[in-house]
């Protein structure tokens, strides 16, 4: 090699050296989202560089022409690798990906085969020949509608995944609207230096484009990758309602690096994103109220935090779930910090309640009644004073209830029970957020998980009350099924307390003959074929028949 190819070729090796480095960099980190995709499309871009550098230096028409296929079949991990990165970085739902995925492989097979028998019939390289130059001889050959159809075909599959891109950079942190940017930058540039040879545009005599812009480009992702860490701190899937929850929450890495956290946590820290993304969480939550940093090595954890706003005492429930990509494979970890103040208050008001009345249960037994019923029928006016929709339904329902269970012979203590618990059915209600309770469409799958919860909060809120032990029956129960499909132990049978299958019946009665926000009053005769359809399968056989003989008296 003389002197004047070598200076020549300078350029070409430094290109080929920034592209590498690039690879090895996303290739130590292929276990990000688009890592493994972009290694990929650096490695093509090496391959290419390779090919390009080896023809330049090989003798005859034969060898330049082998290395100039080897240039295009490096341009095909390019073109497959693309779309896929841009996709996995920006987890763009896509229907049917795999079948996408393969149809998108169709014309670059059909090219490799072209290529590999173009000595058959010269679609690729037709008039291929070669022109003398300083310091190489440069191979030509006419450019064919083959080789057309697949470039605008790259194009094609390029732009698409600029667009997806682009719409990335919307993201509300600066951190990963750089990212994108940087990212966008790096690939438009080398595409723009195909498009210059495809086009046969030189940039200086002898010179292709197409390895400078690939080194530009990588340069720029680079810089990305150190200063704005693409593939060390990537987003992990979000979408409005992250942004819009009003329960703070953050998502950690594997490394329990802080990747992404929404407006009501950055609230409590009173920090701004820039501030806390790419930061470890042991630095950020060091003085946290929230014991986030006690659960960074576990991947289900639920506990409760109290600390001092002011005068008040704030209560939080702090909830830890793993976060999976689509190959089952966690990424990190995600922290949920729920308000219980109300509901911390609220059991607390019970207690002291439940403490006063025990003391003054022998000496005061009329007025402890008196207060005990007061306190009733407070919770249910509470209840329907927040849930207006529902007003006058657990007076209609508990008195429904008590007739069902004096038909059923049911009297004395265990018949003041049933009022009771059928008065409180609805106290677990209280931990609903008001804009699941007073929804007036369909609830989602997640709004009706946190709706079936009721039950269990009802328990929680009545069973360190001992004149409530028998009553709770009901509010814990109701919701159970004779099937066994209810909620929320499933139930099955008599194994349901009996208080709680009476007051099912006429639940269901009441609930289906007034309206509500989600559904209009069911004519009576509706409402009976219902409950007979529904015997044996929602309700106990033997209630529904009782009921039903009441309706037919007029006495319900």
């Amino acid at each position: 090699m003389t002197r004047d190819e070598a200076l020549y070729l300078i350029p070409y090796f430094v290109s080929l050296a920034i592209t590498t480095g690039v690879l090895v960099f996303a290739w130590q980190r292929r276990r990000s989202p688009g890592a493994l995709a972009f290694s990929w499309y650096a490695f093509g871009q090496s391959l290419w560089i390779v090919g390009f550098i080896f023809e330049l230096l090989s003798k005859g028409l034969a060898n330049k022409i082998f290395w100039d296929g080897l240039q295009w079949f490096a341009t095909l991990f390019l073109i497959i690798s693309l779309p896929v990165f841009v996709v996995q970085f920006t987890d763009q739902k896509i229907p049917r990906r795999k079948e996408f995925f393969l149809a998108s492989l169709v014309i670059p097979l059909l090219f490799t085969i072209l290529l590999a028998t173009d000595f058959l019939h010269h679609w690729i390289y037709k008039n291929a020949h070669l022109i003398p130059g300083s310091p190489f001889t440069e191979l030509f050959y006419d450019f064919t509608p083959v080789i057309y159809v697949f470039a605008l075909y790259g194009y094609a599959l390029t732009f698409w995944g600029f667009y997806i891109l682009l719409r990335r950079i919307i993201r509300p942190h600066n951190l990963y609207r750089a990212q994108v940017t940087l990212i966008s930058l790096g690939f438009l540039i080398p595409t723009v230096g195909t498009i210059f040879s495809l086009f046969n545009i030189h940039i200086a005599p002898q010179r292709d484009a197409t390895p400078f812009t690939a080194a530009i480009g990588n340069l720029i992702i680079a810089w990305g990758l150190f200063r704005f860490r693409i593939f060390e701190v990537a987003p992990i899937g979000r979408d409005q309602v992250f942004e819009a929850m009003v329960e703070p929450v953050v998502i950690l890495d594997n490394q329990h690096i802080v990747v992404d956290i929404n407006s009501s946590m950055l609230a409590l820290l009173g920090k701004n994103a820039n501030d806390v993304i790419g930061q470890p969480a042991k630095i950020i939550f060091d003085d946290f109220p929230i014991p986030i940093k006690m659960y960074t090595h576990v991947s289900y954890a639920r506990a409760e935090a109290s600390f001092n706003i002011g005068s008040k005492k704030i209560h939080y429930e702090l909830t830890v779930w793993p976060v999976y990509n689509s190959n089952k494979r966690m990424m990190g970890r995600i922290y949920i910090s729920h308000d219980i103040t109300a509901m911390k208050e609220l059991e607390y008001e019970l207690r002291n309640l439940n403490a006063k009345l025990e003391d003054r249960v022998h000496a005061r037994t009329r007025e402890l009644a008196d207060a005990y019923d007061t306190m009733l029928e407070g919770f249910a006016r509470a209840l329907e004073l927040r849930d207006k929709e529902t007003e006058g339904h657990s007076r209609r329902v508990t008195e429904n209830t008590i007739k069902i269970a004096q038909k059923m012979g049911i009297d004395g203590d265990e018949l003041e029970e049933i009022r009771s618990g059928s008065i409180l059915h609805d106290i677990g209600k209280i931990s609903i957020p008001d804009e699941i309770l007073h929804k007036p469409g369909k609830l989602t799958v997640e709004e009706r998980a946190i709706v079936q919860k009721h039950p269990e909060t009802a328990y929680k809120l009545l069973s360190p009350i001992t004149f409530l032990n028998k009553a709770i029956e009901i509010p814990y129960s109701h919701h159970e099924k004779w099937d066994g499909t209810g909620y929320p132990q499933g139930l099955k049978g008599k194994r349901i307390p009996l208080s709680a299958r009476i007051f099912a019946v006429a639940d269901v009665w009441d609930a289906l003959s007034y309206d509500r926000p989600y559904n209009k009053a069911w004519p009576r005769e509706k409402i009976i074929q219902y409950l007979i359809n529904e015997s044996g399968k929602h309700f106990d056989p033997e209630v529904v028949n009782i009921f039903l003989e009441l309706v037919e008296k007029g006495e319900i």
